[in-house]
């Protein structure tokens, strides 16, 4: 229990205490409508004693509309403490969803292998949109009836010292049995927020493997397997459901027993001549008054039961540390830059090494064909260039520094990576380009995509850079490789690694891509990972990769003379020069 409250208020301390002037207008609203709340009850009683004192109309008539213009003043005042604590509510969820967000775009990949992406957005958003109304709701309907209940009780206790003991004991009671009922009805909803996130990420990743799924004949044991999630998603819904009703019956309970104490009570001290029936109504309509902030709470309490799960599954999300630690250095702002592994052993679950004493150098302006069979590591060494993940022995370096030392956001932005696979987003051909970079100018990428050949398709395009590319639909292959080129071309990388970048092309289109390819590499170191040994002959270096080990290393045109090397035993397999031969290769990346 101290834990969650310790959650709650750091989550509120951080997101809502911030908006100083919300929170105060907030306050202010608060503490206005429940001084209205508990002024209506005080001119009820005045008309009621002195309509039987027999006072003159004229003051009936005036406490009546002094009571009306107070219940529209206090509708007013309510829709207003409504919006603001809307207005607070949601900005704190939005600043909390980029938090979270950006937290996760941060950790290593590591950490994303172990998770799958529809595990991720329902935290994000599913989990988050849950404290939209505990950041909202809980501060009004709480904090709020809290003092709301607090100034009933303290007014009981002017009317009459038996009626403030007697209702004292029954709120509080009623908050004790309710507060009891939240905290066993918490890891239910905790288990049924588990068991959508299994569900949303089946989904997810289902629908992205629609083609294969289809093709393969596995629709039936899709739906089968989403049935199973469903169900228990279901089962566990319902437990929680149960436990949240529980809490809504015992509240009526509750209120029944409380009309019944105060219209008792009442009767018993106007029996004795303790009160007036001006003040017994008083008392009755307190005793309601009292159970509105209960009944507010509970029904927050209801809603917290699940705000609590996703509480404790956003805080373990923010709880999350990656393996790699940020460096100091930074790498030169322009200029090739050289590469050296000395002795780098890598896996990726602790099992066997996909590299092993891996190494070598590559020179500033040089440029290396990577060859080797599928899981052979060939781009377990982008990804550790790029410090997606971390050596378990050995070390990296990049101009002459340790990788483990450089700022990571300096090496990203010296690294610049093509692969097979282009990821294009629902956004303007400009954002594409630039990855949502504002400080590149228009003419400089109108300048990349004329001289990377695709001036004429940009120009045919309606809106120019302000076209949207709806996640690449439209474009084909080869234009995306180009785009893709373009990104590295505008970001001026120091090193440049293609990861199969043509490996889905035909011949013609990759032809296409020779010119785009020359340029880019130009000036810059480069990597290319070889799914055809025809995209390595623009290289000066070939290293070839088995089982996780360098078996050679050296010039292409060396290796390439030496007929007992493995690189030309793959040419006289039938994989020859480009002008010779263009098959498909069995040599593919990993």
């Amino acid at each position: 229990m101290n834990a969650d409250l310790s959650r709650y208020r750091d989550l509120l301390a951080r997101y809502v205490v911030i908006q100083r002037r919300g929170v105060a207008l907030l306050a202010v609203l608060l503490a206005a409508n429940i001084g209205l709340q508990l002024a209506g009850p005080q001119l009820l009683r005045r008309f009621i004693d002195g309509a039987l004192r027999g006072e003159a109309r004229s003051t009936l008539i005036a406490l009546a509309v002094v009571f009306l213009v107070l219940a529209v003043i206090t509708q007013i005042v309510a829709v207003g403490e409504t919006y603001v604590a809307e207005n607070v509510g949601w900005t704190a969820t939005n600043k909390l969803r980029s938090d979270l967000a950006l937290h996760c775009l941060r950790l290593d990949m590591a950490f994303h292998n172990a998770r799958t992406p529809g595990e991720l957005i329902e935290r994000i958003d599913g989990d988050v949109s849950k404290l939209g109304n505990f950041f909202s709701r809980f501060v009004v309907h709480v904090f709020g009836n809290g003092l709301l209940f607090a100034g009933v009780l303290i007014l009981l206790w002017r009317i009459h010292w038996l009626a403030g003991a007697v209702l004292t004991a029954f709120g509080l009671l009623s908050l004790l049995v309710l507060l009891r009922l939240r905290r066993v009805g918490a890891p239910r909803w905790n288990a049924a927020r588990q068991a959508s996130a299994e569900l949303f990420g089946f989904i997810k990743e289902r629908l992205a493997g629609t083609e294969d799924i289809r093709a393969n004949g596995a629709t039936e044991y899709t739906m089968r397997s989403l049935h199973v999630l469903a169900r228990n998603l279901l089962r566990r819904e319902r437990i929680a459901g149960f436990f949240g009703s529980l809490t809504g019956s015992t509240t009526v309970l509750l209120f029944a027993l409380g009309t019944v104490l105060s219209l008792t009570l009442g009767a018993y001290l106007l029996s004795v001549g303790a009160i007036s029936l001006g003040t017994v109504f008083l008392m009755y309509t307190y005793t309601e008054l009292l159970t509105r902030p209960i009944e507010q709470i509970t029904r927050q309490m209801q809603d917290l039961q699940q705000a609590a799960a996703s509480i404790g599954r956003v805080q373990a999300l923010f709880d999350a540390r990656g393996s790699i630690e940020e460096g100091d250095a930074t790498l030169p702002s322009s200029g090739a830059l050289s590469v050296e592994l000395n002795g780098v052993t890598f896996d990726y679950f602790g099992g066997r090494p996909v590299l092993r004493d891996v190494s070598f150098v590559l020179r500033r302006g040089e440029t290396l064909g990577l060859l080797g069979r599928t899981g052979s590591g060939k781009t377990t060494i982008t990804r550790l260039l790029c410090r997606l993940y971390d050596p378990q022995e050995g070390t990296i370096r990049l101009g002459d520094t340790d990788v483990r030392d450089i700022q990571t956001a300096s090496l990203r932005s010296r690294v610049g990576v093509v692969t097979q696979d282009i990821q294009l987003f629902r956004a303007s051909l400009r954002d594409n380009l630039t990855l949502f970079d504002t400080r590149i100018a228009d003419a400089e990428m109108i300048r990349v995509l004329d001289e990377l050949e695709l001036g004429d398709w940009y120009r045919a395009l309606p809106r120019g850079l302000d076209t949207l590319l709806d996640h690449g639909s439209g474009l084909s292959a080869g234009e995306a490789q180009l785009l893709a080129f373009a990104r590295v071309f505008l970001s001026d990388p120091g090193l440049v690694i293609l990861d199969e970048a043509s490996s889905r092309l035909d011949p013609a289109t990759e032809r296409r891509l020779d010119h785009a390819v020359a340029r880019v590499l130009e000036g810059r170191t480069g990597i290319i990972i070889a799914h055809r040994l025809s995209t390595v002959q623009r290289v000066e270096t070939i290293m070839v990769l088995e089982n996780g080990q360098v078996v050679e290393f050296g010039s292409r045109a060396a290796l390439a003379a030496e007929p007992t090397s493995r690189f030309a035993g793959l040419l006289r397999t039938g994989l020859e020069e480009p002008a010779q031969n263009r098959q498909k290769t069995p040599v593919e990346s990993s």
